[in-house]
């Protein structure tokens, strides 16, 4: 997804409003978790937002979402954020972020199970792997889970 970075998306320093770039960021997710599980979805968490360099008014936002984990009725997404000038030159990355949805039934909007994902690189493997941790922390942050019952985490922290 491509964004033309407008006067109205920008704050008095002319740099793109971080909220702008959240909404961005969702709306692709979205579009990446709703086709991956070909039904609506919610947003139910965001983590790990990044906020690199400043980007400009002018400049055009590139985002590039993933699905990286799918659990019984979420998946995780990662999104990556790049900008550029209209013309291509001074490409850069600028903000990266996980969101987790929920599929929903198309009739009453209650949650259904996701398809599993496969990764296929070695990038997605490593994104695959880790999603177990930043579930398990996204959980216990949200007292849905005790921090004894991490197991993945517990691996990393001992």
């Amino acid at each position: 997804m491509s964004e033309l970075v407008m006067p109205n998306d920008t704050n008095p320093q002319n740099n793109l409003m971080g909220g702008n770039m959240l909404r961005w960021m969702d709306i692709a997710c979205a579009i990446c978790a709703g086709k991956h599980c070909a039904r609506p979805v919610v947003t139910a968490s965001v983590d790990n937002v990044a906020f690199g360099s400043p980007i400009r008014n002018g400049e055009v936002v590139t985002l590039e979402a993933t699905v990286t984990r799918a659990f019984n009725t979420s998946l995780e997404v990662y999104v990556e954020a790049t900008a550029a000038s209209m013309q291509g030159q001074n490409a850069r990355r600028t903000h990266h972020a996980y969101f987790t949805f929920v599929a929903l039934d198309k009739d009453n909007g209650t949650p259904v199970p996701v398809p599993e994902v496969m990764p296929l690189s070695e990038i997605e493997e490593q994104r695959f792997a880790a999603a177990l941790r930043r579930r398990e922390l996204r959980l216990v942050l949200a007292g849905r889970m005790k921090p004894g019952e991490a197991k993945n985490l517990r691996e990393i922290f001992g």
